[in-house]
C-alpha cells in the first residue's frame, strides 16, 4: 500500500511529533491495521525529515509517497488508487 501525504495548514489527519506540521494523505481504502500500520510509517519518515535536514523548511513541499516511490509520482499507486486530484500532485 503507497500512502500519498501532503503538507496542509488546515484539518490535518497526522502531524509531526517534532514540529507540529500537518499533512492530509491519500491513499485506497485499506483495514483499520492497515492504516495504524501506515500512520506508524508516516511517523517515522516524519521525525526522519529532521534528522536528515538541518533547517526549518525540512519536510518536502509538494508533498511524499510512503513507502518512498523511485519513479514519477503521476505514475504511483498512490496516485491511481489513492484517487489524488492531478492539482494535488
Amino acid at each position: 500500500m503507497q500512502v500519498f501525504c501532503r503538507s496542509t495548514n488546515g484539518n490535518s489527519e497526522v502531524q509531526c511529533c517534532v514540529c507540529g506540521q500537518g499533512f492530509v494523505m491519500f491513499w485506497d481504502r485499506q483495514s483499520r491495521a492497515e492504516r495504524a500500520a501506515a500512520r506508524r510509517e508516516i511517523q517515522e519518515i516524519l521525525r526522519n525529515h529532521h534528522r536528515n535536514h538541518p533547517g526549518a523548511a525540512v519536510h518536502p513541499t509538494g508533498g511524499f509517497l510512503v513507502p518512498e516511490w523511485g519513479g514519477p509520482i503521476d505514475c504511483s499507486a498512490a496516485d491511481t488508487l489513492g484517487h489524488a486530484p492531478s492539482w494535488e500532485l
